[in-house]
This record gives C-alpha cells, sequence and structure tokens, in this order.
C-alpha cells in the first residue's frame, strides 16, 4: 500500500485569499454585466450593432423611431403600407383627366417671369409677390408672410405674359402612393433614372411650380393665407453628421435617417393640396426638378422641406450639382399628356416598389 506524505504547503495569506476573492467577484460581475448587454441588444434587434466611426455618440445604439428600408442599397425609404391603391386614389380624387394611373392631369396658362434669369431681380413674380405681402411674420430668412393680398396680386399680375401648360404629373412625391414614404438620398441623375422606368420623366421646375400655383400664380398651394399646420414646415432645423452620411447605404446613414427625419407619408395632410389636386408641394420633403433656363446647371430643388425654409411655390434652390444627394431630398416625375405608361415588370411582379433586401450589416 502506498502512502502519501501529507502536504506541506503552507494555507495563503489573508491578503492573498481577499484578492483572490475580489478577482472571482468582479468576474462574475463582469459576466453578469455582458449577459446584460446581451439581452438588452436583443431587444431591439432593429438597431445596427455597428456604426461608422464618430457617427453616434452614446454607450450604445438607440432604438430607432422608424423601420427603414434601403432601396438598390441606394436610397432609403421609411416602411409603410399603402393607404389605398392608386386606382381607388384616382376614383375618390378625381383629377386624373387623360393620364395614367396615379397621375393628375394639369392644364392652364401659366403666368410668366418677366426676369427669368435673374435671382432677385425686383421685376420676378417671386419679388412681385412679396409687394402684396400684407403682414409679415418675419422678413429675415426664412421669410415668413402670414397674408398675400389677393386683389392687389390678381391686379398686379394681370398683364403679365402667359404660356399654355397640359402635362401629366404624379399625384405624390416617389413612388407615389398615398400614405407611402418618399424615397430620401436620390440624386438628380437617378430621379431621372427611376422616372424612366416607369416611362416618365423628371418634371422641369416650369411644370412643379405651375402645377403648385394654378393660374392665379398663389403664392401658397393651398391660397394666399399661410397655414402652418397645412403642410409639413417649420419644424426645427437639426445639425447633421456629415460623417454618418457615408456611406449611404451604411447602418450609420440609417441610423442618421431616423435621427434627422421630420416628414410625414405622402398624402396624410389634406390641405397640404395645390389647385390641380397635387400634394405635398411645399414641405415634406425638398423635390428635384430640371432647369428651364439656358446656361444653367440642370438641377433644381423645388418645395423646400419640413425645416425652416422655403415654403412658397416660385423659390427654388439652383446650388447643387447633379449628384448632390441629401437626407430630405427626393422626387416626383412628370409624363406627356396623352402618354401610356407601363408598369415596370419588378413592380408588376413584386407589388412593392420599396421591396430591397437590407444590406449585409443589417440583416
Amino acid at each position: 500500500m502506498h502512502r502519501f506524505a501529507p502536504s506541506t504547503r503552507k494555507p495563503a495569506p489573508p491578503r492573498a485569499r481577499a484578492l483572490r476573492a475580489a478577482v472571482a467577484v468582479g468576474f462574475a460581475v463582469a459576466l453578469a454585466s455582458l449577459a446584460l448587454l446581451v439581452v438588452r441588444l436583443a431587444d431591439a434587434p432593429s438597431v445596427p450593432l455597428t456604426l461608422g466611426a464618430g457617427a453616434i455618440t452614446g454607450s450604445l445604439p438607440r432604438r430607432l423611431r422608424f423601420e427603414w428600408r434601403l432601396v438598390r442599397d441606394r436610397h432609403w425609404q421609411i416602411a409603410s403600407s399603402p393607404a389605398e391603391s392608386r386606382e381607388a386614389t384616382d376614383q375618390i380624387e378625381g383629377t386624373r383627366g387623360a393620364c395614367p394611373t396615379g397621375m393628375v392631369e394639369v392644364s392652364g396658362l401659366m403666368k410668366l417671369d418677366p426676369a427669368p434669369k435673374t435671382q432677385g431681380d425686383l421685376r420676378s413674380i417671386d419679388e412681385m409677390q412679396r409687394t402684396t405681402c400684407k403682414h409679415w411674420i418675419s422678413r429675415d430668412y426664412p421669410e415668413r408672410c402670414a397674408e398675400f393680398d389677393r386683389e392687389k396680386w390678381l391686379s398686379m399680375s394681370k398683364d403679365l405674359d402667359t404660356k399654355p401648360m397640359h402635362f401629366c404629373m404624379d399625384r405624390y412625391e416617389y413612388p407615389n402612393q398615398k400614405g407611402v414614404y418618399p424615397f430620401i438620398l436620390v440624386s438628380f441623375y437617378e430621379a431621372n433614372e427611376l422616372c424612366a422606368e416607369e416611362g416618365k420623366r423628371l418634371c422641369d421646375e416650369a411644370e412643379w411650380t405651375f402645377a403648385c400655383e394654378g393660374e392665379e400664380a398663389r403664392p401658397y398651394p393651398y391660397g394666399y393665407i399661410r397655414e402652418p399646420e397645412a403642410c409639413v414646415v417649420d419644424q426645427a432645423w437639426r445639425p447633421y453628421i456629415e460623417t454618418a452620411l457615408r456611406p449611404r447605404g451604411g447602418p450609420a446613414a440609417m441610423a442618421e435617417m431616423d435621427r434627422l427625419w421630420q416628414g410625414m407619408a405622402s398624402g396624410v395632410q389634406p390641405r397640404c393640396r395645390s389647385p390641380f389636386g397635387v400634394y405635398d408641394m411645399t414641405g415634406n420633403i425638398d423635390e428635384w426638378t430640371r432647369s428651364v433656363r439656358e446656361g444653367e446647371r440642370p438641377s433644381i430643388l423645388k418645395g423646400g422641406y419640413w425645416g425652416p425654409v422655403r415654403t412658397r411655390c416660385r423659390p427654388s434652390t439652383r446650388s447643387h450639382d447633379e449628384n448632390h444627394m441629401f437626407y430630405q431630398q427626393g422626387f416626383r416625375c412628370c409624363a406627356d399628356h396623352g402618354a401610356t405608361i407601363g408598369v415596370p415588370a419588378e413592380r408588376a411582379v413584386t407589388g412593392d416598389p420599396a421591396a430591397a433586401p437590407l444590406p449585409r450589416e443589417l440583416r
């Protein structure tokens, strides 16, 4: 039988035992914290776990306010369900005329600008209208007129030259369906391409202006008295984080879109309606149009967006090139009157213009 010698190891001193105990407790606490972190992240699966360096502050990504879709790895759209079919909307609105489904027939005489090439020229319609403001909320940028004098304006503008206009325009911002959120982060070139895929074209700035103001050249799409609640306007400007928007299809861009967005789904503001029945022409999102002026870049933005910017039909932004894209920019399409528009094959199959797989980082 073998005998084992008794251990000659001395018991650890009290200080060493205390140190080992502290290490064990710390390890247990760390494991518990890690488990809690995993539970919290699992509770918010729609939030990306890795964001661009410096793009988002805070120890944990916050829960997003909206469910976002990335369309073609380029454009962002809030997921939503249509309020009604385009055919049903056509029946309810009664403004389709001889235009394709989902479009509005726009026809009449447009008042022509006496100074079409000079921004800020006192002879321009934009400047002429300012002289008919009865009550200024603010003359500073962004200027706000509470009410324009309709009779004075009609008298002042009655001898202006006019031009006959007749075309079709999407009733809502692209993808042009009531209750659906518009596409954003779209360049001028991409807007052209998306319209062409439907057999349509990007509206030019004259078409957009006329569809907004009508034959009287009203300052607001809904009339002469400013209604700040009619359209989505005057929301407080939020500083954007430029690095978060690159790449535009990444999770950091999605989180930044979610933080900045203050718009609404198309057509949910019933009073934000032009004389022809086109919706959301001022506020909500900026819209790309094609310039009608010779010798300048073609990319013109109309309508303003939800922030404290221009909210009338005539003003425009002419300072961005065709590759510019931003968190509040979208578009709508036009077509020649009487044109026959076919539904793209991919849309006919899916029934959902926004259907697209999420990028790898968001799956």
